[in-house]
């Protein structure tokens, strides 16, 4: 599943996605392949064990995060 920031919200490094996305803070799901494409999630909706990429830096990079 492939998540973007929420509400106008970038990231020039990596270390700041994960503190926000730690933090709870809402990205929009980008996966057309699911029923959620469109809607804001955030890391508790998610479920363990599940692998994301978030894209940052005006969507030019991807980190992957597996949820613990």
């Amino acid at each position: 599943m492939t998540l973007t920031p929420a509400y106008g919200r970038d990231y020039n490094s990596q270390k700041a996605v994960e503190e926000d996305f730690n933090l709870n803070k809402d990205f929009i799901i980008n996966d057309i392949t699911s029923p959620w494409n469109g809607k804001p999630c955030n890391k508790s909706s998610l479920g363990k064990g599940e692998t994301i990429q978030i894209r940052y830096v005006k969507l030019r990079k991807v980190i992957v995060i597996k949820i613990k």
